[in-house]
């Protein structure tokens, strides 16, 4: 091959690299975010009790909130759940039985542009919403009746929220240990700690969290690589866990005993 060829693929191929990580950099939202906007008018139906509440932000933002009820009167305390990227509420309220058959009210909240949420997203916004959410549990119950919960997107912003609060403990399902560190498991010839609009640094929040942390992540991860999340275990406390569950997806945890006995087991402490 003679040099003015090798030299043209070089021009094809820089050109390439540019025009994929330009694309990368300016559609990064969609690839992050995957909202389904709902009528303000919009009735949400679940086969358990539940108060859809709606939380004034500032003049232009409005935090739309579900919280889901045990059957019992009783209550032990409260799980602040944070969703995942795709949807809204409607998409995860099928998991607060998991809480709530044990005495637990779950306060389940939609993103800036999820659901009834009104307000424009930025990371800052997403970690102040989300102690709003916390400051408005700690009100009605005391901070070791309060367990913090993340679910993919969301393990991030509640690692921020228990890095910044007291609380009973964290318990993350299929985490990541960095926006950069997860595009940079797609595309890792680009630098995408420099690229990232979002950081959500999850690794950096664990470090300050006091509680005990449970970690749940599956080996065929589709979405968030197993190893990616696995990146979490250095920075973990003796004491905590990060449990492995052979050959679970990213959306399929709750279908393994593993996982739903751990889950039973940490609600019962």
């Amino acid at each position: 091959m003679t040099k003015a060829k090798i030299f043209r693929w070089l021009k094809v191929l820089t050109i390439i690299y540019c025009v994929i990580g330009i694309a990368l950099y300016y559609l990064q939202e969609n690839f992050l975010f995957h909202p389904t906007v709902l009528d303000r008018n919009y009735q949400f139906q679940f086969n358990m009790p539940f108060e859809e509440v709606k939380i004034p932000f500032s003049k232009t933002d409005t935090i739309s909130m579900v919280k889901f009820f045990p059957k019992d009167s009783v209550r032990r305390g409260v799980v602040v759940y944070f969703h995942g990227n795709k949807d809204n509420i409607d998409r995860y309220a099928k998991f607060a039985i998991n809480f709530t058959k044990h005495g637990y009210e779950v306060w389940m909240e939609d993103y800036p542009g999820y659901g009834k949420s009104v307000g424009d997203r930025t990371e800052k916004k997403m970690y102040q919403q989300a102690a709003v959410i916390y400051e408005m549990a700690a009100s009605k119950y005391k901070s070791d009746s309060i367990i913090v919960f993340g679910k993919s997107l969301g393990t991030g912003i509640a690692a921020y929220v228990a890095s910044q609060k007291k609380c009973k403990r964290l318990i993350l399902e299929t985490p990541y240990y960095s926006i950069p560190a997860l595009f940079g498991s797609y595309a890792p010839v680009y630098p995408t700690t420099r690229m990232s609009k979002y950081k959500i640094p999850t690794y950096e929040y664990l470090q300050e969290v006091s509680e005990p942390i449970t970690i749940f992540h599956g080996t065929n991860d589709g979405v968030i690589p197993y190893r990616n999340a696995a990146k979490l275990k250095a920075v973990l406390k003796p004491t905590d866990e990060f449990i492995t569950i052979e050959d679970g997806t990213h959306h399929n945890l709750n279908n393994f005993s593993l996982f739903k006995n751990k889950i039973d087991s940490l609600l019962d402490l």
